[in-house]
């Protein structure tokens, strides 16, 4: 008896393990995807405005823009809080 309940029941557990393991490792590459850094446009005295931007810092062949691929360039802050740092389109 036990062993024809083992039979049938090793193989449902092999399916939940498998499945169970191929959901967490999706997660875990999802987790690690990094936080969008904020871009600014710069103003005409070259100061940061409050127009922000989702970017990256991440380098790839496109700056990112206000409002899309068609407005200012974004640009991210150093410590000094001046807008100099070249961000990125997240990908």
């Amino acid at each position: 008896m036990k062993t024809q309940f083992l039979k049938n029941a090793v193989p449902f557990a092999v399916l939940a393990f498998g499945l169970s393991g191929a959901f967490v490792t999706t997660s875990m590459q999802k987790a690690s995807a990094a936080a969008p850094e904020p871009g600014y446009q710069l103003d005409a005295l070259g100061n940061c405005t409050n127009i922000e931007a989702d970017c990256d810092t991440q380098e790839n062949d496109f700056v990112c823009r206000i409002n899309g691929t068609t407005g200012a360039q974004a640009w991210g802050k150093d410590s000094n809080g001046d807008c100099v740092v070249k961000l990125y389109r997240p990908e």
